[in-house]
């Protein structure tokens, strides 16, 4: 096609497809930027070659929240692996950008591989590349330009950007930031700057109406900025510029505290008008929240995942204390059950003293489950549960967290987990830990919800969804739990009452809470396969309904963490760290010729 640019790539398949187009045989098409190149499911009928923009890939499994797979790069081909393999896409592609692309029917391609053997090789090795990423690193290609720009009227972003752009090259990476100065440069400019950088970090100022749509279109993850000591503005005036983004779940937002905030509030009137996917609360001059926000582009945040397994889960209050010790960042927490509610209280700001504190009066020193009824709905009335949740969280909303936070419930009515992102803390904790049987279910909608642990008590594959960075888990589930002793008919009902046995309530709990937190080894080894460092502290010892456990349980989690963060080789957000442009370059390795 005459007057088309060339392909800027001197690569085997880069002159496959100039050959193959000077003789007809591929086609050159334009992508707009939120359309779908191809579904999941659809027939690899095509090779496609990127040349300009960013192409999205996304896996969206039944039952599952969306997972962002990774970016396609311009000189890189799409769909390369189902079409060797004679297979449907197993993955969403969609432009992130206006793309030009170039496609290279099925048997066009096999014909020229025959041909050059070169293209093959090349193929192969990016094909063996992208799989390793994929398993080790979670994605095939991470993000790396971004776009920060204001919802209502944060004030000037490019000191906020530049400050951000300072902590990224402290963290080894080359990066620049971009305003309107760059308005009129042309495309091959911006395509030069992104391939020469490892970060791009484009920004637009209130007054830059124009230029706040364009780099809406250029990145691959775009931020809105706003004011959180301040009211959003309407909804349905922020959402058109972002649209292709925001469709794949791919703007976040960023709310600017004061310095000495206690606590954020009014969050959730933000959510409603930004709909971001992830909220941040970056506190003004308050320097480890911007180094959060570095770590969170550059893939080097460390997601805490926290799993349910009642008494024994007070191990997590001495995993959480090892981390902390070591110095290691905790910059999203998510858990189940008694976890959710260890992981809650990171996500509020509690320190190791403010921690135990509270643990100890809303479990230790009595019975969060000796409110003993009837047993209509469950063996308990709830009361006292729900009244603890109320003392030690209050008010607060999940939106209104320091650290993005989740936990999990399961929803009896559609069949599938729930995960709480918005609302009450306390509402969504006492979903998360209402075990059938022992606590009434909690509802919401309509919906009857109970612990999280009867469908997936360890979410570690949720929070590897949720960003880019290491996941560090801890399974209190690992090992023996429920034996016979544990379900033996008291001896005598008088002595058992007389001993103070009864406020753990009957040998039934132990069942119903095993029986509640179990999973299926398929499920276990998929969770346990999504971290990059897995705890498991030996909490076999612990009665799992023993609420009086806490200074042992304690002291295996602290002992457990320890163990394995003396086994890296670095420090845990490091364990996911992506390259540099700066770095030396690896020699490519030869592949294995076959007998």
């Amino acid at each position: 096609m005459a007057g088309l640019p060339e392909i800027p790539d001197d690569s085997a398949l880069a002159r496959l497809f100039s050959q193959e187009r000077a003789q007809g045989e591929a086609t050159w098409f334009s992508l707009p930027g939120g359309q779908k190149l191809y579904s999941a499911g659809d027939p690899a009928d095509q090779l496609y070659f990127l040349r300009t923009g960013r192409l999205g890939a996304f896996r969206r499994d039944e039952g599952h929240e969306p997972q962002f797979l990774g970016v396609i790069r311009p000189g890189e081909p799409a769909g390369e692996m189902s079409l060797i393999a004679g297979a449907p896409h197993s993955a969403d592609v969609v432009a992130l950008r206006d793309s030009e692309l170039f496609a290279l029917p099925r048997d066009v391609f096999f014909e020229a591989a025959e041909a050059d053997a070169s293209v093959m090789t090349e193929l192969a090795r990016l094909m063996i590349l992208r799989t390793r990423q994929a398993t080790h690193r979670g994605t095939m290609g991470e993000p790396s330009v971004f776009g920060f720009v204001p919802i209502g009227q944060p004030g000037p972003l490019r000191p906020l950007v530049e400050r951000l752009a300072l902590e990224i090259g402290k963290l080894g990476y080359s990066v620049t930031c971009i305003g309107s100065e760059a308005q009129s440069a042309p495309t091959e400019w911006f395509s030069d700057v992104e391939r020469t950088h490892d970060f791009v970090l484009y920004l637009a100022e209130t007054s830059d109406a124009g230029w706040r749509h364009a780099v809406a279109r250029q990145v691959d993850r775009l931020f809105r900025v706003g004011r959180g000591d301040r009211k959003p503005p309407r909804a349905d005036a922020e959402h058109p510029q972002a649209s292709p983004l925001q469709a794949q779940q791919l703007v976040d937002l960023i709310l600017l505290q004061p310095a000495d905030l206690a606590r954020p509030e009014g969050s959730s009137a933000w959510m409603d008008a930004a709909q971001p996917a992830r909220l941040f609360h970056l506190r003004r001059d308050y320097e480890p929240d911007l180094q959060r926000i570095a770590r969170v582009l550059t893939g080097q945040s460390v997601g805490l995942v926290l799993s349910g397994g009642g008494a024994r889960a007070y191990a997590h209050v001495g995993a959480v204390r090892a981390l902390r010790e070591r110095n290691v960042p905790i910059d999203f927490v998510g858990g189940v059950s008694m976890g959710a509610i260890i992981a809650a209280g990171v996500a509020m700001g509690w320190g190791d003293q403010e921690m135990d504190r509270r643990i100890r009066e809303a479990f230790v020193n009595t019975s969060p489950l000796d409110d003993i009824a009837l047993p209509i709905l469950a063996m308990t009335h709830g009361l006292k549960v729900g009244e603890r949740l109320a003392h030690h969280f209050g008010e607060t909303e999940i939106e209104d967290l320091w650290l993005p936070f989740f936990c999990l419930s399961s929803n009896l009515t559609t069949g599938a987990y729930h995960m709480h992102r918005r609302g009450l803390v306390r509402k969504a904790l006492r979903a998360s830990i209402s075990l059938p049987g022992i606590l009434p279910p909690a509802t919401e909608d309509n919906n009857v919800l109970v612990d999280g642990a009867v469908l997936k008590n360890f979410p570690a594959d949720i929070m590897r969804a949720s960003q880019l960075g290491p996941v560090v888990g801890v399974d209190v589930t690992w090992g023996r739990s429920i034996t016979a002793d544990d379900v033996a008919r008291p001896s005598s009902v008088w002595r058992w009452l007389w001993s103070g046995q009864w406020r753990k309530g009957p040998p039934i709990v132990s069942v119903l809470m095993r029986a509640a937190t179990l999973s299926t080894g398929a499920d276990l080894a998929a969770a346990r396969a999504a971290t990059d460092v897995l705890v498991l502290p030996d909490v076999t010892s612990i009665e799992i309904r023993d609420w009086s456990a806490y200074d042992p349980a304690v002291a295996e989690g602290y002992r457990a963490m320890v163990e394995a963060l003396d086994k890296l080789g670095g420090p845990v957000e490091n364990l996911r760290r992506r390259p540099s442009l700066q770095d030396p370059p690896v020699p490519k390795a030869p592949l294995a010729k076959s007998a």
